[in-house]
């Protein structure tokens, strides 16, 4: 009878371990995001400065 609850404890683990792999993701995608972001913001405002200045 012990079985079924393992498998719920096995279960809870792995749902765990999903959601955490889960939040590292985001962060990783959200990291690269905010990169372009500030990439792309760097560069117009260079372009923006440059043609403001000939």
């Amino acid at each position: 009878m012990s079985a079924p609850e393992d498998d719920k404890q096995r279960d809870r683990e792995i749902a765990a371990n999903e959601a955490e792999r889960q939040a590292v993701s985001a962060v990783r995608v959200s990291s690269w995001a905010i990169g372009l972001a500030v990439t792309v913001g760097i560069i117009a405002v260079a372009l923006v400065w440059a043609w403001m200045t000939r």
